[in-house]
């Protein structure tokens, strides 16, 4: 049975007030209720009871309807004050969300990929992704180590033409070695006075291992690659941090990308991937871009000193194997 069929033999194919699918311009006055928005603009109204990668329930009043997620543009869930909306947090930089409709990748792409940047230098490229109207952004600071001369690179779509826009007025403000992390402000020309196009950051974890994510970047240089994944876990252990382990593939360039949930929302930041290791990428978790970002006077960049910012560098490595020689006593073997 087509889902189109379903919607019919459930008395649900008119466009009325009346009915449980309705029109885009009627779905804000019934937020009481989830509403699911198909591809073809028409909407479902009811209430999720169970879904899954491939298939959403909806209970529509008087039977359950299986809408394939392939026929999904958007899930609007709904919330106990029928109110939706934004905060800016971290000092004024990044946006949090409330209540972010679910959708598919392709259909979020289309929405937030204008907000994902390629960051070049004079040694190598890699991703970024812009948090604010202004122009501040997040890469990771192993993209801009050492370097002061930047560009970014930003992929908007028209109405009808692509452009692919190339700024050159990069500004770096903050940098953190630590957690490799970088803060950046990108300028468009003074007679362009457009904001830019940006994303949420997610502002309270809700990650779990199987959760479907996706990373948007430019991986050895390829420009607006997508890759989906799951969580394989939401917090292995490196060097005292740690990481969100996806499948979501990450190679070199992918490196100060965002990794999505299907809300759209930043979850991390991709830094890393293990080349010999088929499906092993780490992100890092949007606490630590949080954090960062409502501290980020403490790792203010100095022009003047590239490597500004606390780098605590590895101990020297043993010359001689054996205790050192204050400890070798009678003790030494027990």
């Amino acid at each position: 049975m087509t889902l189109r069929t379903a919607l019919i033999a459930c008395g649900l194919s008119t466009l009325t007030l009346g009915s449980m699918v309705l029109a885009q311009d009627e779905m804000e006055s019934i937020r009481r209720f989830d509403v699911v928005t198909l591809t073809d603009d028409r909407s479902l109204t009811g209430t999720i009871v169970k879904q899954n990668s491939e298939t959403i329930w909806i209970d529509v009043g008087f039977d359950v309807v299986a809408v394939p997620r392939s026929s999904v543009q958007s899930v609007l869930r709904a919330d106990a004050d029928g109110s939706t909306g934004a905060t800016r947090d971290g000092k004024g930089f990044f946006s949090v969300a409330d209540d972010l409709p679910e959708s598919t990748p392709n259909e979020l792409s289309k929405k937030i990929g204008e907000a994902v940047i390629l960051v070049s230098t004079p040694s190598g490229l890699g991703s970024g992704f812009i948090i604010h109207p202004d122009g501040y952004a997040i890469t990771n600071a192993h993209v801009i180590q050492g370097e002061q001369q930047l560009k970014a690179t930003l992929f908007e779509q028209g109405e009808r033409e692509f452009r692919r826009v190339v700024l050159d007025d990069v500004e770096i403000l903050a940098v953190n070695n630590h957690t490799d992390l970088a803060l950046i402000k990108i300028k468009r020309p003074e007679n362009d006075p457009r904001p830019f196009k940006f994303v949420y950051v997610q502002g309270m974890e809700s990650l779990e291992s199987g959760q479907e994510v996706f990373a948007i970047g430019n991986p050895l240089g390829l420009e607006r690659s997508l890759s989906k994944g799951v969580v394989a876990t939401t917090n292995r252990n490196f060097e005292g941090l740690t990481f969100i382990q996806t499948t979501t593939q990450i190679n070199p360039g992918n490196s100060g990308g965002p990794l999505f949930n299907l809300q759209g929302e930043v979850i991390g930041v991709t830094n890393m991937g293990i080349p010999a290791g088929e499906g092993l990428g780490f992100a890092i978790p949007a606490r630590y871009v949080r954090d960062f970002l409502r501290n980020h006077d403490a790792f203010a960049y100095d022009k003047d000193n590239p490597n500004s910012g606390y780098s605590y560098k590895a101990a020297p490595p043993r010359s001689e194997f054996g205790p050192p020689p204050m400890l070798d006593d009678d003790t030494a073997d027990q």
